[in-house]
């Protein structure tokens, strides 16, 4: 068989993994001009909202790369907003694997710092996690 030949483009310069809920993200940073794919679409056009691609983006203008890099993400599990910060964390992740020069301003903005918050369990006997019945005397 033949060696193949790896396309310059796609070599990664860093990768991060980020969590956030339940959602997980794989970054692999690439040179490039500061396209985002995320799932094999374009950030715009996979989140919607513009908040969720605001916090996509903080990493990115914290460190001065905007234009320096192409994100290649892979995204599952969770929401809209999880994903956007399992993404987050990940680019974070992925720009200390690359240059650990970035790591004291993204830590001072909790960039590195994976978001522990999850969704508390519905106990049993009760409508929710911390709601109850009403509560009659008699």
């Amino acid at each position: 068989m033949a060696a193949k030949k790896k396309d310059e483009k796609n070599i990664n310069l860093g990768q991060g993994t980020g969590r956030r809920k339940t959602a997980v993200a794989r970054v692999y940073l690439r040179e490039g001009d500061g396209k985002i794919t995320i799932n094999g679409r374009p950030a715009e056009e996979y989140f919607d909202d513009p908040t969720n691609i605001f916090m996509l983006k903080q990493p990115l203008d914290v460190t001065d790369n905007t234009n320096k890099f192409d994100l290649v993400i892979n995204v599952y599990g969770g929401g809209n907003t999880g994903q956007a910060g399992a993404c987050r964390h990940g680019i974070a992740r992925a720009l200390v694997a690359y240059n650990e020069d970035n790591k004291p301003a993204l830590q001072a903005n909790g960039f590195m710092t994976r978001d522990s918050r999850m969704v508390e369990r519905k106990k049993f006997g009760q409508p929710g996690a911390r709601k109850k019945f009403q509560f009659s005397k008699r």
